[in-house]
């Protein structure tokens, strides 16, 4: 019996629909790979681009806790992505947006953000606080910054911020090159609560630093960085 050729292309139809799942070929769920670009998953992007210096849990890493709270919530949004799109020139902390030859889309920018934020920020953990602002609103006062050096960090760092028997040397220059005057800035404010340093508030318990005492003491520290290092660590 002959089959006429219009009905080949329909019985193939049927064929295929009897198959169905079980056609030799046909992909497993789940087994299709995942482009890169494609992940939106907030802690795996986290652990992949961020953990190495900052910690598994955003703590104890070398460079600053970024799951801290009183971090989280003196940076906005916008900061915290502008950082981890287009790094800090001068500093380790690299470029990870493609747009600036990193690896990562606007979208894993973004889902980095807001997982850090659901992850680790507690939005009143300043409430009732006068906090300092996150970026300085002017210059520091170098010679001032001695002196509220000698106040508020001596005890633990040195009458010279060479290091003492708990801590070591915070005027080191290799640790001056890599870090930012706002990297210095941030520590001052928010110590290092995974290294049991204190933060702007307990230095001297019962007398916060002020807004300017932070400017001044940065500024302080800014001039002990090796000339060559400044312009490339601001």
């Amino acid at each position: 019996m002959r089959i006429r050729l219009g009905l080949v292309p329909a019985i193939f139809a049927a064929l295929l629909a009897l198959a169905g799942c079980n056609m030799p070929g046909k992909p497993a769920p789940g087994s299709i790979v995942q482009r890169p670009s494609d992940n939106l998953d907030p802690v795996s992007l986290y652990s992949q681009n961020c953990a190495g210096c900052h910690g598994a849990d955003g703590k104890l890493g070398p460079a600053p806790p970024i799951g801290d709270p009183v971090y989280l919530a003196l940076v906005d949004d916008n900061a915290l992505r502008q950082v981890i799109s287009k790094g800090r020139p001068g500093t380790p902390m690299a470029e990870f947006a493609q747009s600036e030859g990193g690896m990562l889309t606007s979208k894993q920018v973004d889902a980095i953000v807001h997982g850090i934020r659901q992850r680790w920020g507690k939005p009143d953990v300043l409430q009732g606080v006068t906090a300092p602002t996150y970026a300085a609103k002017g210059g520091g006062n170098a010679q001032h910054g001695a002196e509220v050096f000698a106040t508020y960090c001596a005890s633990c760092h040195g009458a010279k911020g060479e290091g003492s028997d708990k801590v070591g040397s915070i005027v080191n220059p290799h640790y001056l090159t890599l870090i930012s005057d706002q990297g210095l800035r941030t520590i001052t404010i928010i110590g290092r609560p995974d290294f049991n340093a204190p933060d702007w508030r307990n230095n001297v318990p019962g007398h916060p630093m002020t807004d300017q005492e932070i400017s001044d003491v940065v500024a302080w520290l800014a001039a002990q960085r090796p000339a060559g290092a400044v312009t490339a660590a601001k």
